[in-house]
């Protein structure tokens, strides 16, 4: 039995079922679009609009590191400079010692060379003054020749000659050596330049008066070569009361 169709029922199934399916694929393809659109947005976008947990934990884990190395690097150069301050004032302590060695090495070299200096001046003063008082002997023998001597014959006059030349030039070598002669007679006797050989009582000098050089003496600048041997006079002696003075003699 074929039944009828009523078209006023509601409840009858569609005339195209594929259509309708259709339509439901569409609604739920777009809803999945809006769902995927909300939910995977522009990564650019999104960290513009409000930045993420991880990256202000790396901004402040780098900003510590940073602050960290350069806690370091000052703690660091503090430490550097106390090193090259420590360094300084050990160097200058080392200088101020050896600065103080070269000071008294140069006052001891100083004085080491003034003392070789004096020694040698006296040494080689000492030198000459033996060598010269050696000649002194000789100088006497020509003056006693020359005062003794009196040339009689013209030969003799030439012999007198020829020994004076010698004479007079090794008195100017001496005199080129600095050697002088004493000038005694006159002179109040003086112990550190004469020797007193005769004494002699006097009215015509007063006491302790160097009255006749007998050997002549000599100074080398300063230095006494020789002492000059001398006669002094002495105090006249008194006379005893009633002696009859002496007549004075006839002319």
């Amino acid at each position: 039995m074929i039944d009828e169709v009523n078209p006023n029922n509601e409840s009858q199934a569609p005339e195209n079922p594929d259509a309708a399916s259709i339509e439901e694929l569409d609604a739920d393809v777009a809803d999945m679009e809006i769902d995927f659109g909300q939910g995977f947005s522009a990564p650019g976008a999104a960290e513009a609009d409000s930045p993420s947990g991880d990256s202000l934990s790396n901004q402040q884990a780098d900003s510590d590191v940073a602050q960290e190395m350069e806690s370091t690097t000052v703690g660091n150069a503090a430490g550097l400079i106390e090193d090259l301050e420590r360094q300084m004032v050990g160097l200058k302590a080392q200088l101020e010692d050896r600065t103080g060695q070269y000071v008294r090495i140069a006052a001891d070299f100083e004085n080491f060379r003034k003392r070789t200096g004096k020694e040698k001046q006296d040494m080689e003063l000492q030198i000459k003054c033996t060598t010269i008082s050696e000649l002194l002997p000789v100088v006497d023998n020509f003056e006693r020749a020359r005062s003794q001597i009196k040339p009689q014959t013209e030969q003799e006059a030439t012999i007198h000659k020829s020994y004076q030349g010698v004479y007079k030039q090794l008195v100017d070598c001496l005199k080129r050596l600095g050697v002088a002669p004493m000038r005694s007679e006159g002179q109040p006797f003086d112990p550190m330049l004469h020797e007193a050989v005769m004494r002699e009582p006097t009215e015509e000098y007063p006491e302790d008066t160097v009255i006749e050089e007998l050997v002549r003496g000599y100074l080398l600048g300063e230095r006494v070569l020789r002492h000059a041997m001398v006669k002094v006079s002495a105090a006249p002696e008194p006379q005893e009361e009633g002696a009859i003075a002496p007549e004075p003699e006839a002319q």
